[in-house]
């Protein structure tokens, strides 16, 4: 396997971006490859085709996009509907596989084995469509994949919901998404296995059996390696939909390891903030500056310094997460999450009694993005690894239970935080997030929260109410 962080591969049923071979490729030497944003050559992907059952006719508008799509964004891409592509030696010279629309036992198990060991080394996964309509007596294939397909209803329209805006899968998409294919039931619900990207609105067309939750698209680390699905891709038109091979190259960029997410599992959140009017009404603005919403349920901080903090209620133990961006055209942007602090209209209360999570690119280890703003930095080394640069979303996970502080980017701890400061405690506060200044541009998207054992919430009145 080339020398990289993460090798993904996607199996779309042909080439992805650049080149296109009939049978497996030879192994070149391994490349090393430079540090993050220094690539010394492009990522690699093979998309793979192959049918033992019903073949779409789809294949190969699927494969001529992704070709499209790496020439315009830098992926090299080979094509085959091979088996033998799938030894040990030649999958090493590729950063993801693409199953693009594979239908039945399409390898035997010398080459299920390399795969396997693939995954395992790190690389990654990308199904397209009847990707869930193969290898079903494969059980390592099935946890790959997510779910298998079960039946489906007639083409139609149907309404996506896009529960998940920060994955570059699916960070360019509204919070719905209407759009025509052949929308598949699966034989079980990926949900508690892998975290849902988007779901079908059941209510919106007919054939759902799903009883109403009805995950669509979805991604997870999977031993080892990264695997993202998406159930769209039957038509032919879909490869020519804008919106749909941005939702593909997304799902590719994270598999390479290009771009990166939070893809664990995600259940029992409750919104703070999801992206309507109504849901700052619990919201309170402190001291000077303000936050834009945008139609698209997005929230800009502007002047400061500032706070916009959920004046409802007061937190215990909870898992808080949300997305941010850094917004400006500079990409030097200041902002932050502030946890722990007592209601008031009065920002620098939350400074001097509370602990800041910081969003920050250049200042001191201890003032940057992922640290515990003057008490404690990231780890740097893996926050940097975590972090997608300015203008893409990145998610925090601000986890606290007791007087301990956990920082999440993108999935990855970060920060591991004890406050031993007798003026502060974590155990009872509110959450709240900084517009900084003038200049600094940062947007907010899904603030939510599940509160885990521990300490109940305590509903407060904001000052002067």
């Amino acid at each position: 396997m080339r020398a990289k962080v993460r090798t993904v591969i996607a199996v779309v049923g042909a080439a992805l971006l650049i080149g296109c071979v009939s049978g497996p490729a030879v192994s070149d030497s391994a490349v090393s490859k430079g540090g993050p944003g220094k690539p010394t050559e492009r990522d690699r992907v093979l998309v793979f085709s192959k049918t033992a059952g019903f073949r779409h006719d789809s294949i190969p508008d699927g494969v001529s996009a992704l070709k499209d799509l790496g020439a315009a964004h830098g992926l090299a891409v080979d094509a085959t509907e091979d088996g033998g592509a799938f030894t040990s030696r030649n999958l090493a010279r590729y950063d993801a596989v693409v199953f693009l629309s594979t239908t039945g036992d399409v390898l035997d198990e010398a080459q299920q084995k390399a795969f396997e060991g693939y995954i395992g080394r790190g690389g990654g996964y990308v199904g397209i469509h009847a990707a869930a309509d193969t290898e079903y007596d494969w059980a390592f294939y099935g946890g790959l994949a997510g779910a298998y397909f079960q039946s489906h209803p007639a083409i139609q329209p149907a309404k996506v919901n896009v529960e998940d805006r920060a994955h570059p899968a699916t960070s360019h998409l509204g919070e719905s998404w209407e759009r025509t294919d052949e929308w598949y039931n699966y034989r079980s619900n990926p949900r508690d296995r892998a975290h849902v990207l988007a779901s079908l609105d059941e209510s919106s067309y007919t054939g759902g059996t799903m009883n109403g939750d009805h995950p669509i698209a979805w991604c997870q680390e999977y031993r080892g390696g990264r695997a993202f699905y998406t159930g769209g891709g039957h038509t032919k038109e879909s490869y020519a939909d804008t919106a749909f091979r941005q939702h593909l190259l997304g799902g590719i960029r994270w598999a390479v390891g290009a771009a990166q997410a939070d893809c664990r599992p995600e259940k029992g959140y409750a919104p703070l903030f999801d992206g309507t009017a109504e849901s700052l009404s619990q919201w309170k603005q402190a001291g000077p500056g303000s936050f834009t919403l945008s139609d698209d349920g997005t929230l800009t901080s502007s002047g400061g310094m500032g706070m916009l903090w959920y004046a409802a209620t007061a937190f215990g133990s909870y898992s808080l997460k949300l997305d941010w961006k850094m917004a400006s055209d500079s990409g030097d942007d200041n902002s932050g999450v502030f946890v722990g602090f007592p209601p008031s209209d009065d920002p620098w209360s939350a400074v001097d009694k509370g602990y800041e999570i910081q969003i920050d690119a250049t200042d001191a280890p201890d003032r940057t993005t992922g640290s515990v703003y003057s008490f404690q930095s990231a780890d740097i080394s893996k926050r940097d690894r975590a972090l997608n640069p300015p203008g893409e979303w990145n998610t925090y996970e601000i986890r606290v239970e007791g007087e301990r502080l956990r920082v999440y980017l993108n999935g990855e701890k970060i920060n591991d935080f004890t406050n031993t400061d007798p003026a502060r405690s974590l155990r009872d506060g509110h959450v709240g997030i900084q517009n900084h200044g003038a200049d600094d541009r940062v947007s907010f998207r899904d603030i939510r929260i599940k509160e885990l054992p521990g300490k109940a919430s305590r509903s407060s009145a904001p000052p002067g109410d």
